[in-house]
């Protein structure tokens, strides 16, 4: 009988840790029984993996500054649906009894699902080992203005409750120590897993959009990833004032897609802007960015995780526009680090004037473009560290040398 995963995913505001989180699931599956629990709001066309039962909480999100909780269906009320959200989620755990629990981002992230994740891990923490426990994040966490006190809070949950933590990442291009000094005071081994890629989806349609294996012209594709974002709009809004002026320039196609979250009277402001240049192409999503990149000559984006390694795989010219708001510096030190090393351009607000902007994509388009290779075979080396670790912690309990014994570097792949 296969093994049991159960993954908890909590995304609040973009659709970045949704993703990665699927694709992981997606991985798991092909060794594992997964059940995958997600939290917040389920963009219309994303699809969840095959082979993977999923369990969907009634969705909750954050405020943009992170600062409260909030109703994604303010018919509910917030307290009532907190204390739902805690007996759905124990109640699944006790019906699925986990081999393996994954909490991704927490406790590194999300203290504001502490209400129903502290309850959780110690149901699990309660089957005397029969459970393991993991936490699954990405490379690069937020820097917090109570820096010193989040990281002790960290120290605790992490030593009291986990097994392991899996970051999403590779090493040899950012350690987990440079936004979290205190890796050393973690009780339970660090694996490093090389980044999750999504796979692209051959043969799915994009919603609204125009494959650029059937346009005339070649293709720069635009992306605005959940499409909640402040910069994002920003972002788009400049490269649809800057389009009449490539429509002169360069004989390219923009495929603009504005996110499936994007506020409608944002997305009917873009609409507008789009309307008189014939060379923009307006959609909300496409369920594989993967793919439109891998046949495109430029990429233009924020530098989130995902959309970076959809960048890095495909080896498609970019240019980024980092998100900065809350003191957030995650997506500024990924592309900064990049660009040093030749690989895309980072874009900044004094660049978004119409004329500059268009000098700037143009030459971005005549630039040559750099692959690199990388570890991004993050997905399936979670499931072989999983395997790898619940074996140790069943020796454990049998009496043999456990998981607390050992830290690893999983370096499978290629790597920077």
């Amino acid at each position: 009988m296969a093994k049991r995963v159960m993954f908890y995913c909590q995304h609040v505001l973009g659709m970045g840790h949704l993703v990665r989180s699927a694709e992981i699931a997606r991985a798991l599956a092909r060794d594992f029984s997964v059940l995958f629990v997600t939290g917040g709001e389920i963009p219309e066309g994303f699809r969840f993996p095959e082979n993977v039962e999923t369990f969907e909480l009634i969705p909750l999100k954050t405020s943009p500054d992170f600062s409260d909780l909030q109703l994604c269906d303010f018919s509910w009320d917030l307290y009532e649906t907190k204390a739902i959200r805690r007996e759905l989620l124990l109640h699944a755990f006790d019906k699925f009894q986990p081999d393996i629990l994954i909490t991704e981002l927490f406790p590194f992230g999300r203290k504001q699902f502490s209400f129903e994740l502290l309850p959780l891990l110690e149901r699990a923490r309660n089957r005397a080992g029969k459970t393991m426990i993991v936490s699954s994040i990405r490379d690069i966490l937020v820097n917090r203005k109570d820096q010193a006190p989040y990281e002790q809070r960290v120290c605790e949950i992490v030593n009291s409750f986990y097994d392991l933590v899996l970051v999403h990442g590779d090493e040899r291009f950012q350690t987990l120590g440079e936004t979290f000094s205190r890796v050393a005071d973690l009780q339970c081994p660090v694996a490093y897993t090389g980044y999750v890629v999504q796979q692209s989806k051959a043969g799915t349609a994009e919603c609204g959009a125009v494959p650029p294996e059937h346009s005339q012209k070649p293709t720069i594709v635009v992306s605005n990833g959940s499409g909640k974002c402040l910069s994002g709009h920003l972002l788009l809004g400049s490269v649809l004032r800057a389009a009449p002026l490539l429509q002169k320039q360069i004989p390219h196609q923009l495929q603009v897609f504005a996110g499936p979250l994007i506020p409608e009277c944002v997305y009917e402001s873009l609409q507008e802007m789009a309307a008189p240049s014939s060379n923009v192409t307006l959609a909300r999503y496409t369920p594989d960015l993967p793919g439109m990149l891998r046949r495109a000559q430029l990429s233009i984006s924020m530098a989130g995780y995902n959309t970076v390694m959809d960048v890095l795989t495909a080896g498609v010219r970019a240019l980024v526009y980092p998100v900065t708001g809350n003191g957030d510096e995650e997506q500024s030190m990924r592309a900064q680090k990049l660009a040093a090393m030749g690989v895309l351009g980072v874009l900044d607000e004094d660049q978004f004037e119409p004329a500059r902007l268009a000098r700037k994509i143009e030459e971005a388009l005549h630039s040559k473009p750099f692959r690199i290779s990388f570890n991004g075979a993050g997905a399936a080396n979670s499931a072989l560290l999983l395997k790898e670790y619940l074996a140790l912690q069943n020796d454990s309990l049998a009496g043999a040398p456990g998981i607390a014994d050992r830290r690893a570097v999983y370096a499978g792949g290629t790597s920077f």
